[in-house]
């Protein structure tokens, strides 16, 4: 490819940068790191300047703020809206990372560091394509605009509302989003489609304080138990989800999506040698792809209460807590799935305590046709650079911003993902495979000129 030597000569230095900017803890849920957010917006508006991207822009917002530059001087040509997110996940638990999880280090051929894959890293091959291009040829195929947030991790909350009101700002022919994974090592893939998202906390009082369990037990209730009991009532042994309605505006997989699956030659042993469990659990009667991709779930994330020191504290725990998030499928809803949800708990609220259901994330699914010529031009250039047939498959997470892009802005999506299943994104020892990081700045470079003649204006 053209811009082969530039990104060989380039790639220590693109890796020291991305070891930077991997440094900034920008951990967007905690408070603590506010200003290490904000430091992590700062430093890639300031390399988008570098690279020359014009109208570069730190956009407040009600929480952490907008990241904005364009290249607007493409004629006739498309214009292309890249999204990605400079947030990050928390970090625990910080005892299972082999190396400091803001102390970048390559082994292996792979950067370890949270948001090396999920998203820095891949946002970042985006900006270092554009570099390549503006300095290779001194000019893009298309026309280009940045939009980077710092509140994905957490629902992007405030951002549905900035892509409202800055619709003409955000104008664009297509919306590019790296922030999926490959099939698996060597194999590119088109995500067509993603779950949405719902998910509440559940807080459960009992007495008004803790109890002596010498005194008291046995005939009152304990909010721990109180809680394990409302949380079994959820799902049934076989892991169909018990809450009523829940499944009223699930449709069933096509025939064709079912083929395609099946085509893909997935393998339940490989996944479980992969996680290092003996038995894979879900849904009954559907495949694992299945599960993972076109069924709703309602997970546990936490759960809380009582004494955890050292020892034993006999006591009754007045207070318990626990976390829920459910994966989405097209047409629900994630305001009714909240309702739904609500209602169920308290409907199966144990005697003794009191409940309080408190709604967190949300985000609609979304699936997309990927017949579309932006879709398959993508498919084409991963080809290209890959050397074998690029898969279209959907993901099993969730990117609440997609479907807002979708609802508001109405432009085809691609989603180029360039991580793979097993980088432990959202965990501990994240990491992302330089290989797919190398490869994948030729298919962005690449993806840029194809858009160039297949939307050609």
């Amino acid at each position: 490819m053209a811009l082969d030597q530039y990104f060989k000569d380039n790639r220590e230095r693109h890796l020291a940068e991305l070891t930077e900017w991997l440094s900034i803890p920008s951990v967007s849920s905690l408070s603590e790191h506010k200003q290490d957010t904000l430091k992590g917006g700062e430093w890639i508006a300031n390399n988008l300047r570098e690279i020359g991207m014009e109208n570069v822009q730190i956009i407040p917002t009600a929480g952490h703020p907008v990241v904005y530059g364009d290249w607007l001087h493409a004629e006739a040509a498309p214009t292309v809206l890249v999204y990605g997110h400079y947030d990050v996940q928390p970090v625990d638990p910080l005892h299972l990372w082999e190396t400091e999880p803001f102390q970048p280090a390559i082994r292996d051929n792979k950067i370890f560091a949270r948001g090396a894959t999920d998203d820095k890293g891949q946002s970042f091959m985006h900006v270092k394509a554009v570099e390549a291009l503006l300095k290779e040829h001194g000019k893009l195929p298309v026309n280009l605009k940045f939009l980077i947030e710092g509140e994905e991790e957490i629902g992007s909350v405030n951002l549905p509302e900035f892509v409202e009101e800055n619709q003409d700002l955000l104008s664009s022919d297509v919306v590019v989003i790296s922030d999926t994974g490959m099939q698996e090592k060597g194999q590119p893939a088109i995500c067509y489609g993603l779950r949405g998202l719902a998910g509440v906390q559940i807080d459960v009082k009992g007495a008004k304080g803790d109890l002596h369990s010498g005194l008291y037990g046995g005939a009152v209730q304990n909010a721990l138990h109180a809680l394990v009991q409302l949380l079994d009532s959820f799902r049934d042994e076989n892991g169909v989800i018990q809450v009523d309605r829940f499944y009223d505006k699930v449709e069933p997989l096509s025939d064709d999506e079912r083929t395609a699956y099946d085509a893909l030659n997935f393998s339940d042993e490989a996944l479980k040698t992969e996680l290092e469990v003996d038995a894979l659990f879900g849904e009954k009667g559907y495949t694992s792809l299945e599960r993972m991709w076109t069924r709703p779930t309602l997970e546990i994330n936490g759960m809380w209460g009582g004494f955890e020191g050292e020892g034993i504290k006999t006591v009754l725990p007045n207070e318990a807590h626990a976390k829920i998030t459910c994966r989405l499928v097209p047409h629900q809803d994630p305001d009714e799935i909240v309702e739904l949800l609500t209602k169920h708990v308290e409907a199966h609220t144990p005697p003794g305590v009191k409940v309080k259901v408190t709604p967190f994330d949300k985000g609609a699914p979304y699936v997309t046709p990927y017949d579309h010529p932006a879709i398959q031009a993508a498919g084409k250039s991963y080809e290209r650079v890959y050397g074998v047939p690029t898969q279209f498959i959907r993901g099993g997470g969730s990117i609440p911003i997609v479907a807002v892009f979708d609802q508001i802005l109405q432009k085809p999506i691609v989603l180029m993902g360039f991580g793979l299943p097993g980088e432990n994104f959202h965990a501990p020892n994240e990491h992302f495979h330089l290989e797919n990081f190398d490869q994948g700045l030729r298919v962005i470079a690449d993806y840029y000129n194809t858009l160039a003649d297949v939307l050609k204006k």
